[in-house]
């Protein structure tokens, strides 16, 4: 995916934005999501109608009817699309690089819009380096821990075959973190740093009520 897009300049000055606590999309993740509101079917109208491009990013509080939004979010390209007999959209989305909300734009869409930053994500559009990330021993460890801990089931089949990087980015998204927690998973500079934040998370001493079972 991010194989088209191939410096800053092929990405776009200002971008629709989807405003979701706690929903992660990193480079080379997809995301799918279930659209039912009004003012996102809209938006995901008129993304397929252009450029494909719609910005994920977390709430942080506020209003509830326009909540804040966070400093850094992750822009997607919509890479399936279905629509339900009930007018919902079920589509997925597939980070291609982060962005720096600058500003939000006055717009007369039903849907919030903002400037964005894309230079301190350039490394992005590049996939991870070998020799920069962590083991798949290093993560698992941590994973097993804590799971142990929280009284988690854990697919072992799916995450000692997944590709390192697909790993971080669905255990970032997946486990039950807060979500200045998350926030400081998307904004770690590198994937190498997501790991490293991802193992801290995972050990530290957080105890769960209830069963969960990562897949």
């Amino acid at each position: 995916m991010a194989e088209q897009y191939h410096n800053i300049a092929d990405l776009p000055d200002t971008l629709a934005v989807f405003p979701l606590a706690g929903a992660l999309l990193f480079p080379r993740w997809s995301l799918p999501l279930n659209i039912f509101e009004p003012r996102y079917l809209n938006m995901v109208d008129d993304a397929m109608a252009g450029n494909r491009l719609i910005g994920m990013i977390q709430t942080v509080g506020g209003d509830r009817a326009f909540p804040d939004l966070a400093r850094v979010g992750c822009v997607g390209r919509l890479t399936s699309y279905s629509e339900t007999d009930d007018g919902r959209y079920l589509i997925s989305v597939t980070g291609i690089c982060r962005f720096s909300r600058v500003s939000e734009l006055e717009v007369t869409t039903p849907y919030r819009q903002v400037r964005a930053s894309w230079a301190p994500y350039i490394r992005d559009l590049v996939p991870p380096a070998d020799d920069e990330m962590p083991t798949l021993e290093a993560v698992t460890q941590a994973l097993d821990r804590y799971s142990e801990r929280n009284n988690m089931e854990v697919d072992w089949e799916a995450a000692r075959h997944a590709p390192l990087e697909t790993l971080i980015n669905a255990l970032s998204a997946g486990c039950p973190f807060g979500a200045m927690e998350k926030q400081a998973l998307l904004e770690a500079p590198s994937v190498a740093d997501r790991a490293a934040t991802l193992i801290m998370l995972l050990d530290m001493d957080l105890p769960g009520d209830d069963k969960t079972t990562l897949q």
